[in-house]
């Protein structure tokens, strides 16, 4: 993997330090730096905390790490950094600075927010911030949607299980567990917010969803960035997921011709790996909450990987009924599977803690 820098890394002895560490770090473990940041998959940008402004990728494949130096924070991290993140449209922030000795808080879009490790070794620091970076900077996104404008008339009004997940989000709302989508064109000038359309085919961020099987094949999820609360109608915020299309790194949607369907949610990838290994699961519900004493994925990949998907699928495997089981994302929150709706809120409700641990 090729890396490059982007910023005033020289405007500071910590930003200084940082490109130093990092450039050291990443050479380590085989990664070569370019002199442009064209052409490569990773780039560390600097951050403003006070005037964000985002690095303008030119392709979807780019990974943007933040980094920004600020003051150190006592309480609430998240409700610090979450805009810095947002605003200058990073994959990851490292937010930090020397305060006698460096340290850092990384950030992601699915709501994590965890401290590095506390400094003793520069080496050691370092690696340690490698081991969350390359995981993530390496996972394979897919975001893209394929419309296939063939969805049959008999499911055009929707069927038992569309109806089932209609009232399953209402539910889910009354537990406040699925905010309204992120009002990001609040959060972001006019130009920013045409930039994150077009490099990610975001129109906001809400969290959860949720997915049923239709057939072998295929299954019914609910469309990205819309509120949970409200999903009801097929072809727009319920659509049918037929597949992933390798060739187009892109999952593929029957829809109704003349339509007007929403993009499905970032999960998809992951949902249909899941469905594919595990014929035996006729639902699942992820939500950005937790359950006590629940096996979790060792790495908080971004939402949307392969990756994720193939963590998740480890960890089913190894459950004695994961047909019926929850499992835990990593510093992002919970899906658990089940054979309808229904049956998943009944083990759900009363267990659910809004708070995720981070780590």
């Amino acid at each position: 993997m090729q890396f490059a820098f982007h910023g005033p890394f020289d405007s500071s002895p910590w930003l200084h330090q940082m490109r130093q560490g990092l450039t050291a770090t990443m050479h380590r473990y085989g990664h070569e730096v370019s002199a442009t940041v064209d052409a490569v998959q990773l780039v560390f940008h600097v951050v403003n905390p006070h005037r964000p402004r985002p690095f303008r990728r030119q392709s979807k494949a780019v990974f943007v790490v933040g980094i920004a130096e600020g003051v150190p924070l006592a309480d609430s991290p998240l409700t610090s950094t979450y805009p810095v993140l947002l605003r200058s449209l990073s994959n990851l922030l490292i937010y930090g600075g020397a305060d006698p000795q460096p340290w850092a808080y990384l950030v992601t879009p699915e709501l994590g927010c965890y401290p590095a490790p506390t400094w003793e070794q520069p080496t050691q620091w370092f690696d340690a911030l490698y081991a969350r970076i390359a995981p993530l900077a390496t996972s394979r996104l897919v975001i893209d949607n394929y419309f296939d404008w063939d969805l049959p008339a008999e499911l055009a009004q929707g069927t038992r299980v569309t109806a089932q997940m209609r009232d399953a989000s209402r539910r889910l709302d009354t537990w406040q567990l699925f905010p309204t989508p992120y009002p990001l064109q609040t959060l972001l000038p006019a130009e920013d917010y045409r930039h994150l359309q077009r490099v990610f085919g975001l129109g906001g961020i809400s969290y959860g969803n949720l997915s049923a099987r239709h057939d072998a094949t295929r299954f019914w999820m609910s469309a990205s960035g819309i509120d949970k609360g409200q999903i009801g109608t097929v072809s727009r915020d319920i659509l049918l997921v037929t597949g992933y299309d390798p060739a187009l790194n892109a999952m593929r949607l029957s829809v109704s011709p003349g339509s007007h369907p929403l993009r499905v949610s970032v999960d998809a990838v992951e949902h249909w790996g899941i469905y594919r290994s595990h014929p035996e699961i006729g639902a699942m519900i992820h939500i950005h909450a937790w359950v006590a004493d629940i096996p979790s994925t060792a790495v908080n990949y971004p939402c949307g990987t392969v990756e994720m998907g193939q963590a998740m699928a480890d960890l089913l495997a190894q459950d004695p009924h994961p047909e019926r089981t929850i499992i835990g994302l990593r510093n992002h929150g919970i899906t658990a599977t089940g054979p309808d709706f229904p049956d998943i809120l009944a083990r759900l409700e009363g267990r659910v803690q809004t708070q995720v641990p981070m780590q």
